[in-house]
C-alpha cells in the first residue's frame, strides 16, 4: 500500500517504510510538510491485468484511431500520462500552453474531419484550454478534451485547483460531464465521441484523478459496434425538384463552404457540368481552383470585392455546406441550400430550397442526375469581368524603400509553394491579403473562421504537420497574434517539425489600427517592442531569417521551405500598407 499526502504529494510506501499506514499513530504527521495522518489517501494503480481507468480510457482512444493527444501533464492526470506512455499506439505531443494543445486539437479536427484530443489538469490547465475549444465548437469541428481533476472525495470542497469544470465548459460544449466512478467510462467515453461526431462540437469528459487509477470495469467502448456515421441523402422529392430548377436556370452560380471540403471533385464535376462560376467562403478557400475560368475567389468581409457583384447577376444561387453570415453579400436571387444540418437551412437567409442531406454525398448525386444536360448560357462575361479585376488587384501594390509590402510576401509564397501545401493563416491584416491576393490551386487553407482567435496559425501549422507530414506546411501570422503562442515554436523543433512561418512584422496590430483610422480614432495602444524573431528561431534550434527589402524576400521564402525543419522569415512589413480601402490619417 502507498499512501499521499494531499497537502505535499509525498508517498507513504508501506514496503520501503516497513510498517502498515493503518498501524501509525494517531498523532503521525507528514515528516515533509507536517500535514496530519487524515490528509493522506491511497494511491491506486490499477490491480487488475487491464490496469487501471486511463489504461481503458486509452485503448479506447486507439480504438477511434486517435495517435497523438495533445497538452500538458500535472498531478490531476497522471494516471492517464502514463497510460498514454504504456501503449505504443498513442503518444503524448507536450506543448508549452493548453491553448497551443486545444488549437492543435481544433485544426486536427479541420484538417481531416477526424476527432481531435486535447489533454489538461485541472484549475488553470482547464481554463486555458477555453479559447482553442471555442474555435473548434464555433467552426463545428469534433474534439475531446480530458480534463484532470481533482480526486473525487475533495470536490465541492474548493479543495487546491478545484473549479466547477462542467459549469464553465457547457454552455458551448455538445457534451460535457464527470467521469465519477469506473463504471461510467464506456457510456461516458462513448456519449462523448458520438455526440463530438455527431453533432459536430466539442466533448468534454471532467476526470477526477481518483477515478483514473482505479481498477475498470469489464466493458470496454468499441468502435465497430457503438459509432456509426454514415452519408445522408435530402428527400427524392427535393432531389427531383432541385435537378429541375438547376436545368431551367440560365445562369447558376455556385457557392462553397466548408461543408464541400470533403470531395473537391465533385464540386469541380458539378460546376464544369452545369457551367456555373464557384466562390467559396473564406474557410473553403482552395476548395475549388482558384486559377480556373469559372472561379469567383472568396466571398465574404475578408473576400475580394468582385464575387458578389457577379453573383448579383445569376438566376439560380446554390450554396454548398455553409450557413454564410453576411447575408448583405448574397444577391437577391432564388437561393438553394444543401446542408447535413436542417437548422442552418434558411437560418441566415430565406432559401427557396431546403436540402438536408451530407454536402459531398448530395454533390454526387446531382451530378449524376445532371450529367448530359445542356450547359447553361452562364455568367462569362460577369465572371470575366471579376476575374480582369481580380487580376489587376493580385498584381498591384506601392512598394516601399524601407519596408516590404504585404502583397509582395503574398505574390512570393505563391511563386514558391507546392500545390498539395497546407496554409494555416493567423488573425490580422496579413489575413485580408492572404484571402484576397493569393490564388490557390490544391492548396487546403485552415484558420481561426468563426471566433477569428490570434494565436490559432502556429498550434494550427503544429498539428498539420503532424497528421500530414508528407504536405509542405506553411503559417501566416502577424508578429502579434505569432508572439501569444510563440514558445511553442520549440515544440516543432523537439517534434521535428517541418513547418515555415512567414511572419508579417510590422511591430503593430495593424487590423486594429485599421480599425481605429476607419473610425477616426488616432492610433493608440497597438505598437509593440518586438524582439528579433529570426533570432528566437534560430536560437530554439530552427531557421530564422530576416528580410528587410523585397529583394531579398523570394530567397528567403525559398530557403524556409526548403531547410528540413522548423524555419521563420521574418520580414519587415510596411506598418501603413492596409487592405480595405482605408484612408491613412496622421496621429496629430
Amino acid at each position: 500500500m502507498q499512501m499521499r499526502c494531499t497537502v505535499c504529494n509525498w508517498i507513504y510506501d508501506e514496503e520501503e517504510e516497513g510498517t502498515p499506514f493503518d498501524e501509525l499513530p494517531p498523532e503521525y504527521t507528514c515528516p515533509v510538510c507536517g500535514a496530519p495522518k487524515a490528509a493522506f489517501e491511497p494511491v491506486s494503480r490499477g490491480t487488475s491485468e487491464e490496469g487501471n481507468v486511463a489504461d481503458a480510457l486509452t485503448r479506447g482512444l486507439v480504438d477511434m484511431g486517435v495517435r497523438r493527444v495533445y497538452g500538458i501533464p500535472g498531478d490531476s492526470n497522471l494516471p492517464l500520462v502514463e497510460a498514454l506512455r504504456k501503449n505504443p499506439d498513442i503518444e503524448l505531443v507536450l506543448t508549452r500552453h493548453e491553448s497551443t494543445a486545444a488549437f492543435m486539437a481544433s485544426a486536427h479536427a479541420k484538417l481531416t474531419g477526424e476527432i481531435g484530443v486535447c489533454l489538461s489538469i485541472a484549475g488553470p490547465g482547464a481554463t486555458n484550454l477555453v479559447t482553442g475549444l471555442m474555435d473548434a465548437a464555433a467552426d463545428r469541428a469534433p474534439v475531446l478534451a480530458l480534463v484532470g481533476q481533482v480526486s473525487g472525495i475533495f470536490l465541492g470542497s474548493e479543495a487546491f485547483q478545484e473549479i466547477d469544470q462542467i459549469e464553465m465548459f457547457r454552455p458551448f460544449t455538445v457534451f460535457a460531464e464527470t467521469l465519477s466512478l469506473p463504471s461510467q467510462l464506456p457510456r461516458l467515453f462513448g456519449m462523448a465521441v458520438k455526440a463530438a461526431y455527431g453533432r459536430r462540437g466539442v466533448s468534454v469528459l471532467s476526470m477526477p484523478t481518483d477515478t483514473l487509477a482505479a481498477p475498470p470495469v469489464e466493458e470496454e467502448w468499441d468502435k465497430k459496434t457503438r459509432l456509426f456515421r454514415a452519408p445522408s441523402l435530402p428527400d427524392e422529392a427535393d432531389l427531383e425538384r432541385a435537378v429541375s430548377m438547376i436545368k431551367a436556370a440560365e445562369k447558376p452560380a455556385l457557392f462553397a463552404g466548408w461543408g464541400s471540403r470533403q470531395d473537391p471533385d465533385a464540386l469541380y464535376q458539378l460546376a464544369t457540368t452545369i457551367n456555373a462560376p464557384v466562390a467559396t467562403t473564406s474557410r473553403a478557400k482552395g476548395v475549388f481552383p482558384e486559377t480556373h475560368p469559372l472561379a469567383l475567389g472568396v466571398l465574404g468581409s475578408i473576400g475580394n470585392p468582385y464575387a458578389p457583384r457577379a453573383l448579383a447577376e445569376a438566376d439560380l444561387l446554390i450554396v454548398l455546406g455553409s450557413g454564410f453570415r453576411q447575408r448583405n453579400l448574397l444577391a437577391d436571387v432564388p437561393i438553394m441550400q444543401i446542408d447535413h444540418d436542417p437548422v442552418r437551412l434558411g437560418r441566415n437567409f430565406p432559401v427557396e430550397l431546403g436540402l438536408v442531406g451530407d454536402v459531398p454525398a448530395t454533390i454526387h448525386v446531382l451530378r449524376e442526375r445532371l450529367s448530359g444536360m445542356r450547359a447553361a448560357v452562364g455568367l462569362e462575361e460577369e465572371v470575366e469581368h471579376a476575374r480582369s479585376s481580380w487580376e489587376s488587384d493580385i498584381a498591384s501594390d506601392d512598394s516601399s524603400e524601407e519596408a516590404v509590402h504585404p502583397n509582395r510576401v503574398i505574390q512570393a509564397l505563391k511563386c514558391n509553394l507546392r500545390d498539395d501545401a497546407v496554409v494555416t493563416v493567423d488573425v490580422g491584416d496579413h489575413t485580408y491579403w492572404f484571402y484576397q491576393r493569393f490564388r490557390c490551386e490544391s492548396q487546403r487553407t485552415l484558420m481561426s473562421a468563426s471566433m477569428a482567435s490570434m494565436g490559432f496559425g502556429l498550434p494550427a501549422a503544429l498539428a498539420a504537420s503532424l497528421a500530414m507530414p508528407e504536405r509542405q506546411v506553411v503559417c501566416l501570422a502577424g508578429d502579434g497574434g505569432f508572439a501569444m503562442l510563440m514558445a511553442d515554436f520549440t515544440t516543432a523543433i523537439v517534434n521535428e517539425l517541418d513547418i515555415s512561418v512567414i511572419l508579417f512584422n510590422d511591430s503593430c496590430l495593424k487590423n486594429i489600427k485599421k480599425e481605429q483610422r476607419r473610425d477616426g480614432y488616432p492610433d493608440y495602444g497597438v505598437e509593440f517592442a518586438n524582439p528579433n524573431f529570426a533570432q528566437f528561431a534560430s536560437s530554439a534550434g530552427g531557421l530564422g531569417i530576416e528580410v528587410g527589402s523585397e529583394e531579398e524576400l523570394d530567397d528567403a521564402i525559398a530557403a524556409a521551405l526548403s531547410h528540413r525543419g522548423p524555419a521563420l522569415v521574418d520580414v519587415q512589413i510596411d506598418p501603413d500598407a492596409m487592405l480595405g480601402g482605408v484612408k491613412v490619417i496622421s496621429k496629430e
